[in-house]
């Protein structure tokens, strides 16, 4: 088997570590510094995928939907929701790391098949809590995709999505009828109270990695009462 190849780094601001992109063949794998390693590999994604899929099943025949994907990771989840979505639709996705979006501009981006390239999409690069904390009902699913779900691993100031103040901000954001759909390595018992709490109807749903296989992860489904 050939060696992985480095084919660039990023820094996480606030000294939240450093992502480094490899390939070996047709495989690529994105690893935090640290103890943690991978965090993202190109032959798993299939919760990636669900949580669009879950978070976007509503929108099938919604005119001008508005999406708001948060984190890009390998275009996964923002692929999968532009499967989903109608042609008026827009999908706004929100990353930190420019270097993120430029990989999935580069050789990264034909794991996905090149969602970046759909007209239907664009890129605010900072931090999705800058679309969300205005709370002006704009978006019908906001998709988190951010870190390692409720409790932030990278970057503690991810921990605001999940808070209670992020929650309700969310909440507000949202058009009636609207979901957010949040993936997470595991379940969380307090979140799901948090969201319950700011107003949301609440499904848990277990998925795997990769389709019938792999580790267990974990998509809370929050719906935004119609009233």
């Amino acid at each position: 088997m050939k060696p992985w190849v480095e084919l660039g780094t990023a820094h996480i601001p606030n000294g939240g570590g450093i992502l480094t992109l490899r390939q070996r063949e047709q495989e690529f794998s994105i690893s935090l510094s640290g103890p943690r390693g991978e965090l993202m590999n190109s032959r798993r994604f299939n919760s990636e995928r669900e949580l669009s899929l879950l978070g976007c099943a509503h929108l099938k025949q919604h005119s001008n939907a508005r999406v708001v994907v948060g984190g890009m990771g390998m275009g996964y989840t923002l692929a999968a929701a532009l499967e989903v979505l109608p042609p008026d639709a827009e999908v706004i996705v929100a990353d930190l790391i420019p270097e993120v979006v430029e990989w999935n501009r580069g050789p990264l981006g034909a794991c996905a098949g090149r969602p970046l390239d759909d007209s239907r999409c664009a890129v605010h690069i900072g931090d999705v809590r800058e679309l969300l904390e205005k709370g002006d009902s704009d978006y019908d699913a906001v998709l988190l995709d951010v870190d390692n779900g409720p409790e932030g691993l990278t970057k503690s100031d991810n921990n605001w999505l999940y808070s209670l103040e992020g929650t309700s901000s969310i909440y507000e954001s949202l058009t009636p009828g609207g979901m957010l759909a949040v993936w997470s390595a595991g379940p969380d018992t307090m979140y799901v109270h948090r969201l319950k709490k700011t107003g949301f109807d609440v499904e848990v749903k277990t998925v795997r990695e990769r389709p019938g296989k792999g580790a267990r992860h974990t998509i809370f489904l929050a719906r935004k009462t119609s009233m």
